[in-house]
């Protein structure tokens, strides 16, 4: 991967907290939910809750498509990215807490608040690894995209 993309994508995860992650349901419907994340490199992390129609959909079919973006007023300003990856639910106990960890200074403005953060064995926990990253930088031209195998 070009230093540079890897960068841009480094950059993009690091500076916005939700995504949209799409999951299949039984149906063979894709199912599309905002979520909050945390990154560590280019894996992502994100929690549900343990009956939540993700884990259960995840527990069926561990493929996922994901964007990260935010709004502007500018068409020719949009950037951000999206993801063909695979959600696997993390089960050791260390990266929990570690995943936690990352969440918890995702969100400094929670610290304030008297809202506990989940006990890793309250909530579904899974670890997103991209398979193909799309970069979507308009700022480049309407639509430039630069495509990246992980």
């Amino acid at each position: 991967m070009d230093d540079a993309i890897r960068q841009k994508i480094l950059s993009l995860l690091d500076q916005h907290r939700i995504m949209t992650i799409a999951t299949l349901r039984p149906d063979g419907w894709p199912q599309a939910t905002t979520v909050g994340y945390a990154s560590e490199g280019l894996t992502l992390y994100f929690l549900c809750g343990l009956q939540s129609q993700k884990a259960a959909n995840l527990a069926r079919d561990d493929r996922v498509s994901i964007t990260i973006d935010h709004d502007t007023p500018q068409v020719m300003e949009i950037t951000g990215l999206s993801m063909a990856a695979h959600a696997r639910p993390v089960t050791d106990d260390a990266e929990a807490r570690k995943v936690m960890g990352l969440l918890f200074r995702k969100y400094p403005e929670q610290a304030g608040l008297s809202l506990p953060m989940p006990e890793p064995s309250e909530v579904r926990i899974f670890r997103v690894t991209p398979i193909v990253v799309s970069v979507l930088d308009y700022t480049k031209g309407f639509a430039h995209t630069d495509l990246v195998h992980c």
